[in-house]
């Protein structure tokens, strides 16, 4: 039986419906608004996956084209491999339903978010996580919400909730934002430098719909919820086990937390102490608990122990693992120019965390051509984030993208893009590389950091320096907690809360936060973003005092950009036939060549190394769409000589005729005594016709 709830949020009504597509899944719903409709299905496995030491989730969001009326480009007509759209928006489904799960579930549950409707307005990447809210709480996977999720915008100083393409294009906010009645459990976005004040006002704004969300959902679990949740075989620990191996290492590991700061030393003592241990209790136990098991049940012993000691050294006496308080930020040095063939680089390392940024300018041609169900696009800047598994010391694959990769590496290009000068002030193509060198917390911000250096060290006139920090939380609850500052990664893996923020010394530039408990006050908030200012002021001011502003020259080996702007009926003689005229151009010039007929002009883009070659090139174009005038004097060369006179070659592809009586002051006996074809000579014009023929003399062409 078909069943929906509906809510209206400001102008926009969402529906959610379910019993008509996709039965057979353990839970499905139909999305809407507008006629923007997102399918969400959600499956889980029958039992748990075995030996598996982590949650099996999987969030796989499809954009498919047909949303959109779309046929796929390329040479296979059909979607492949995800766009970095579809990965973000997996991400940001993933990010707020995992931590609402069963501790200890192991069974495989898989979230497919595929948008079937799109009406290029309202935008379906929240419409997906209600989706996956709705189909969870409705099936019969253990999962604790519901949870709500919008997008909110701010236009002159009013709060928009789920604004449409164009109204986030205006939008001085544009944040996702997701969480339970009780709290927010997620944040995602971006802003034009906006005031801590000011963020915690659209969180606030946002909580207020995402309660009405869950309620509608709690509605449809009422009417056709199943009546029986699955019983989770969670992964549980022996007690004999967990007695004996508590006793045996307590003290241990407490006195190796409190004693070594350094990460790679702290690790190889636990490990160190972990294959004794290991040793002694699979003699012991072996008869009662597998092997691997045992070995299993250990690890997560072990982190138990870490996480009760390190939580209770930061909240009982503001200390940390690496023996800084709860504000103090690790180290920091910064480097610019250490590439001397790239057009930009800088090193950024904060403690153990370290970036090399790395800047190539290039011109037009090189912009990034985006083909999402939202439409087609060019990007002009991109940044581009490398995790190798040697900065964490470890072996992995390398040279695949993983989805963390895209998702660090998005945020911080949200959090520079803002600053980025216009294009008319800098018309290059910019690509950021992040090469994470060592990583202890925190390289998506080490990146805003040696990105901001790097384009200064190019000599890109950024609007303002960005910079940006890590927070953590330790919780105990409302009233007992502690907000860390610089977070290392066993912080960010035994704590509450990850929280990134990135933005100038004027306002807020970027904002990502993950929580693992199901919800922080505002309170919270409010103390977190007012400590990561004072964080991110700090880290400005060591990186202002290494490259206060942009270099005053490029680089030699960056190319050279010209733009002209040329009336839009003269666009057709820069391409001339079959594009025979530019092609000639970039030939002898070496130089890159783009055209634009966008606007009430034309746009002539040109590109090249060589500062003489480029201003050849600029010149001939020059020649070619400039407008001749009568009494003007010009060079040109002579095409054709008759009995009657020459013609002469002028700027706009036009000929004009000297005829022979204008050859000289002095009787022209024949034309060919005096001219050749080829030969340049110097020219008057007398009259433009109407009809478009020009007459030119030599005469007094020379005065």
């Amino acid at each position: 039986m078909v069943k929906n709830v509906s809510l209206k949020i400001q102008d926009k009504e969402i529906t959610i419906e379910t019993g008509k597509l996709a039965k057979q899944a353990g839970g499905s719903v139909l999305v809407r608004m507008g006629d923007s409709i997102v399918l969400t299905s959600v499956t889980a496995s029958k039992e748990p996956m075995e030996r598996m030491d982590y949650f099996p989730l999987q969030v796989i969001y499809l954009a498919r084209s047909y949303s959109a009326g779309k046929i796929p480009g390329g040479f296979i007509k059909r979607e492949g491999r995800p766009s970095e759209k579809e990965i973000l928006t997996s991400r940001l489904v993933d990010r707020p339903i995992r931590p609402l799960f069963p501790k200890g579930f192991r069974n495989e549950v898989q979230v497919v978010p595929m948008t079937v409707s799109m009406d290029r307005e309202n935008q379906p990447d929240v419409l997906a996580i209600i989706g996956a809210s709705a189909a969870l709480s409705i099936s019969n996977i253990p999962f604790n919400g519901p949870i709500g999720a919008v997008r909110v915008g701010k236009i002159d100083d009013k709060f928009i909730i789920n604004p449409t393409f164009q109204e986030t294009e205006e939008s001085s906010i544009d944040i996702i934002v997701a969480g339970t009645k009780n709290g927010i459990l997620m944040v995602e976005g971006s802003s034009s430098q906006v005031s801590e004040t000011e963020m915690v006002e659209a969180l606030k704004s946002a909580h207020k719909h995402i309660i009405e969300i869950v309620k509608i959902q709690e509605e449809l679990v009422n009417q056709v919820g199943k009546p029986e949740k699955m019983e989770p075989e969670l992964s549980v620990v022996d007690e004999n086990l967990e007695k004996e191996v508590t006793a045996k290492t307590k003290e241990s590991l407490n006195g190796i937390l409190t004693s070594t700061t350094d990460k790679q030393e702290r690790g190889s003592k636990i490990d160190e102490l972990f294959k004794t241990v290991l040793a002694e209790m699979t003699e012991k136990f072996s008869e009662e608990i597998e092997e691997n098991d045992i070995k299993k049940q250990i690890g997560e012993i072990f982190e138990d122990i870490e996480s009760d000691i390190v939580r209770s050294m930061i909240l009982e006496k503001g200390k940390r693992i690496d023996g800084r308080n709860t504000t103090d930020i690790r180290e920091i040095t910064c480097e610019v120019g250490i590439l001397p063939r790239t057009h930009g680089s800088a090193l950024f390392t904060r403690g153990q965390t370290q970036s090399l940024g790395v800047i190539t300018l290039g011109s037009v041609n090189d912009e990034q051509r985006l083909d999402n169900i939202e439409g087609e696009d060019r990007e002009k800047f991109m940044l581009h984030y490398n995790f190798p598994p040697y900065s964490v010391g470890e072996t992995g694959r390398v040279g695949f993208t993983s989805r963390r990769e895209v998702g660090h590496g998005t945020l911080a290009k949200r959090s520079l893009r803002e600053m980025l000068p216009e294009y008319d002030e800098f018309p290059y193509t910019i690509r950021i590389v992040s090469e994470i060198l060592e990583s202890n917390g925190s390289s998506s911000m080490a990146t805003v950091c040696s990105g901001t250096l790097a384009m200064l060290d190019a000599g890109v006139p950024l609007k303002d320096s960005v910079a940006g920090v890590a927070m953590g939380l330790v919780m105990k609850d409302d009233k007992n907690f502690a907000v860390l500052t610089d977070i290392l990664g066993e912080e960010d893996h035994l704590g509450d809360m990850d929280f990134k923020v990135a933005g100038t010394e004027k306002g807020i530039t970027a904002f990502q936060m993950d929580i693992k408990v199901d919800s922080i006050t505002f309170d919270i908030m409010e103390k977190a973003l007012a400590q990561a200012k004072e964080g991110r002021l700090f880290i400005l001011k060591k990186m202002k005092e290494v490259m206060p502003e942009k270099r005053e020259k490029l680089s030699p080996y960056a190319p050279k950009i010209e733009i002209l702007k040329i009336p839009k009926d003269k666009i057709a003689l820069v391409i001339g036939p079959g594009g025979s005229t530019i092609k000639d151009i970039i030939a002898k010039t070496e130089t890159d060549i783009n055209v634009n007929d966008e606007g009430d002009e034309g746009t002539v883009s040109i590109a090249g190394v060589d500062q003489e070659l480029l201003d050849k090139a600029v010149e001939i174009i020059k020649n070619i769409t400039k407008e001749v005038k009568a009494g003007e004097v010009y060079e040109g060369e002579v095409r054709k000589v008759a009995d009657f006179g020459a013609f002469v070659a002028l700027p706009g592809k036009k000929d004009g005729l000297v005829h022979i009586s204008e050859i000289s002051s002095q009787r022209t006996n024949k034309v060919s005594d005096v001219l050749k074809e080829g030969q340049v000579v110097k020219v008057k014009i007398l009259e433009i016709k109407r009809d478009g023929k020009i007459s030119l003399t030599m005469k007094d062409a020379d005065k």
